[in-house]
C-alpha cells in the first residue's frame, strides 16, 4: 500500500445505537497523510489529542464471548462510556452497532459498573486527530492514530465512500484491516515473543 507519496467527533449526549461501517488502514508517517487530507480540504474537526481507552467485561469474560465491547474513553478531562454490539459478517469491513454517551462523573460511572461485575481488562493509548470529509468527501470521516504498536488510519462512512477514500490514498479492500486494537496489539507481541499486558506509551505520552 502507498499512501500519498510514501507509506468520532466529541458527544455531549447519548449517540443512538446505529450500524458503524470502518476499517483501519496501516500508515508509516503521519505528516503526508495529515498534508494530503488539508490539500483535499477535509476539515479538522478534532485537533490532535492524547485518548485512555478501558476495555470492561466480567471475570469469566461473558461480553466478549457473546461479541460485545464495553469501553471507557477519557480524553481532555472528558469521559465516554461505549457499548458495541457484535460484528456482521462482512469480509472487508467492520460492521456494528454502537450506543456512546458522556459520563458527568467518571468516578461515579465505573464504581456503577463494577458493582455491576464488570472490571478493567485491558487498556490502550492513542494520539487521535480527526477530520471530516466535504465536498466529493463528503459522507465520512478520518480518523487519525497514532499507538505505541503503530500508526492506523480509521476510515468510517459507507462503503463506497471507504473504498473512494481508500483509493485516493494508494490503497485497495486487500490492505482493509478490521481487527481491534486489542488485536493489533497482541499480534504486534506475538511477532516480538512478547506477553501481551497493556498498549500503553511509556512515561514520555509523544510517540
Amino acid at each position: 500500500m502507498a499512501v500519498p507519496a510514501v507509506r468520532p467527533v466529541y458527544y455531549s449526549a447519548m449517540k443512538a445505537g446505529g450500524k458503524e461501517t470502518e476499517v483501519k488502514l496501516a500508515l508509516g508517517r503521519t505528516a503526508p497523510v495529515r498534508l494530503w487530507l488539508r490539500r483535499q480540504g477535509f476539515r479538522l474537526i478534532r485537533p490532535r489529542s492524547f485518548e485512555s481507552n478501558l476495555i470492561l467485561d466480567t471475570s469469566r469474560r461473558r461480553l466478549r464471548r457473546r461479541g460485545y465491547l464495553l469501553r471507557l474513553r477519557s480524553m481532555n478531562g472528558r469521559h465516554w462510556l461505549a457499548l458495541k454490539g457484535p460484528s456482521a459478517a462482512s469480509e472487508r469491513y467492520k460492521v456494528r452497532t454502537e450506543w456512546e454517551t458522556e459520563l458527568a462523573d467518571a468516578e461515579a460511572g465505573r464504581r456503577v459498573l463494577a458493582g455491576l461485575g464488570f472490571e478493567p481488562v485491558f487498556r490502550y493509548e492513542k494520539f487521535r486527530t480527526v477530520y471530516t470529509g466535504r465536498g466529493r468527501w463528503r459522507g465520512g470521516e478520518v480518523m487519525l492514530d497514532e499507538t505505541p504498536v503503530g500508526n492506523y488510519l480509521e476510515l468510517e462512512g459507507g462503503r463506497r465512500w471507504i473504498r473512494l477514500v481508500a483509493r485516493a490514498l494508494g490503497a485497495n479492500p486487500d490492505d482493509f484491516i478490521t481487527k481491534s486494537y486489542a488485536g493489533l496489539y497482541a499480534d504486534w507481541c506475538r511477532r516480538r515473543g512478547r506477553l501481551a499486558t497493556h498498549m500503553v506509551f511509556g512515561r514520555r505520552l509523544s510517540p
